[in-house]
C-alpha cells in the first residue's frame, strides 16, 4: 500500500526492537518486573507477527521454553497447592520450579500462579512450537478453576486480587489452549458479561461501569472462545455494538468517548469489529497512518501517542492493528486468542494429536487397524452388513414377481 506524508513502515527497526526486548530493558521496566512472563509474550509473539522467530536461534528458543516452564506453578506432593498452580509472572518472589520437575517436594506458602500469566505463557509455548508436555493440565485447570468467583467473574490470583472481565477472557483463553472447558462455569461466566454490557452498546470491566474498548474486546473474544457470542446477544445488540466501536476511530481508535487515540486500540477496538464482521468498515488508511505516526524511527517500536516513547505492549499492539488490515506482509492473527493463525493453527494441531491418543487409550480395539481386534471388529460388520442386504438382493433380483 502507498504511503503518504513521508511515514514508512520499518521492519528491520521492529525485529530489533522485539529481539532486544528479550535480551535487555530500560530502567523504566524495573516495575513491570514480576510480570516478566507478559513482556516476553509481547516481544516473542511480535517477532511472530514480524515473520521473523527464525531471528531467534533454536539454542535461544529454547532458552525462553525452559525459562517459562521455570516459572509454573507445580503441585507438592501432598497437592495442598493445585489451588494456586499456573504460571507465575516471574522469579521476584524468589521462587523458580527446575524444569524437569513435576511434583514439588513443598509448596511455598506465597507462591501461587495468576491467571494473566498463565494464559501468556501457554501462548509463549504455543507461539515457540512447544508440545505442551510438560505442562501439568490437570493442576493448571484446576487452579484455574478455583478463581471463579459467585458471579461469575474471575479474580487473578487465589489469595485475592481484582477481579474483572480480563480474567474471564484469560481464563477462556486457557481452555481453549488447553482444549478443556471444564473449570468454567460457563452460564455464570455468560451472566457476568451480558450484566457488564453498557447502554450504549460497549461493555465495562463489571456491572454498572463504564464502556471501554480492552474491556469490550475481552467481553466479545470470550463469547466466541465459549461459542455464546450469537446466543447472548441479538443482531440488533450487535449492531449497537458495531457502532460504538466505529465511533471510537478519530484517526486511529480511543479507548472510550471524547479521549485521544491510542496505539494499543487499533488492536483492542480493531480486534472487536473484526470479530463480529465489521472492520471493513472503519477507515484502514486512517488507522494505518495513525500508527506509523507512534514508530519510533530511530529504535523502533510504538508508542501509545505521536512523539511517545515505544513499550513493548504499544508496539505489540501496533503490529496487530496492521495485521488485521492486511498490511505491510505481516503474519495473519486469531484476533479472539491474540496470537498469530500460524501459532494457532498448532495449537490445533496439539489438539488433535491429544485427541487421537485419548481414543486410542480409550478405544484400542477401534484404533489399531492392524490389530486383530480391529480385523474382528470388521469382519462382524461385514457379516451383520450381508444378513441385511443378501435377502434384499435376493428378493429384487431374483426375477420372481
Amino acid at each position: 500500500m502507498a504511503e503518504s506524508n513521508n511515514l514508512k513502515f520499518d521492519k528491520d527497526k521492529h525485529i530489533r526492537f522485539f529481539t532486544r526486548t528479550l535480551q535487555v530493558l530500560p530502567s523504566r521496566y524495573e516495575v513491570l518486573d514480576s510480570n516478566r512472563l507478559t513482556i516476553a509474550f509481547f516481544a516473542v509473539s511480535g517477532l511472530d507477527v514480524l515473520n521473523s522467530l527464525n531471528k531467534l536461534s533454536s539454542s535461544t528458543k529454547k532458552e525462553i521454553i525452559d525459562w517459562i516452564y521455570s516459572l509454573q506453578v507445580v503441585p507438592d506432593k501432598h497437592g495442598s497447592n493445585k489451588r494456586k498452580c499456573g504460571f507465575r509472572g516471574s522469579t521476584t518472589n524468589g521462587v523458580t520450579t527446575h524444569k524437569d520437575i513435576k511434583v514439588a517436594e513443598v509448596a511455598h506458602t506465597f507462591d501461587s500462579g495468576h491467571i494473566a500469566m498463565t494464559y501468556t505463557g501457554l501462548a509463549c509455548l504455543i507461539i515457540l512450537g512447544d508440545d505442551l508436555s510438560r505442562v501439568d493440565k490437570t493442576a493448571c485447570l484446576e487452579g484455574l478453576k478455583a478463581l471463579q468467583l459467585k458471579d461469575g467473574s474471575f479474580e487473578s490470583t487465589l489469595d485475592g486480587s481484582e477481579n474483572d472481565m480480563r480474567f474471564i477472557y484469560c481464563a477462556s483463553c486457557i481452555c481453549t489452549m488447553l482444549d478443556d472447558f471444564s473449570p468454567i462455569n460457563e452460564s455464570l461466566a455468560v451472566s457476568y458479561i451480558k450484566k457488564s454490557k453498557s447502554y450504549d452498546g460497549g461493555f465495562g470491566q463489571g456491572p454498572g461501569q463504564e464502556s471501554h474498548g480492552g474491556s469490550t474486546y475481552c467481553a466479545i473474544s470470550s463469547l466466541l472462545l465459549l461459542n455464546q457470542l450469537h446466543n447472548a446477544f441479538s443482531q440488533k445488540e450487535i449492531m449497537r455494538l458495531q457502532r460504538w466501536c466505529l465511533n471510537r476511530q478519530k484517526s486511529g481508535f480511543h479507548g472510550r468517548p471524547h479521549k485521544d487515540d491510542d496505539t494499543c486500540y487499533s488492536f483492542w477496538i480493531g480486534a472487536s469489529l473484526k470479530l463480529i464482521g465489521s472492520l471493513e468498515l472503519c477507515d484502514w488508511h486512517e488507522n494505518e497512518q495513525y500508527i506509523i505516526s507512534t514508530q519510533d524511527s530511530v529504535i523502533g517500536g510504538f508508542g501509545k501517542w505521536p512523539q511517545s516513547h515505544p513499550d513493548a505492549l504499544h508496539g505489540y499492539m501496533g503490529l496487530c492493528g496492521l495485521s488485521m488490515m492486511g498490511m505491510h506482509n505481516l503474519s495473519p492473527i486469531n484476533p479472539a486468542l491474540n496470537i498469530t493463525q500460524r501459532a494457532s493453527d498448532h495449537m490445533f494441531s496439539l489438539h488433535r494429536t491429544w485427541h487421537e491418543e485419548k481414543l486410542k487409550n480409550q478405544s484400542p480395539t477401534l484404533t489399531d487397524a492392524m490389530g486383530t481386534h480391529f480385523g474382528t471388529t470388521v469382519m462382524a460388520f461385514v457379516i451383520g452388513l450381508g444378513a441385511v442386504f443378501l435377502p434384499w438382493i435376493y428378493s429384487n433380483f431374483s426375477g420372481s414377481e
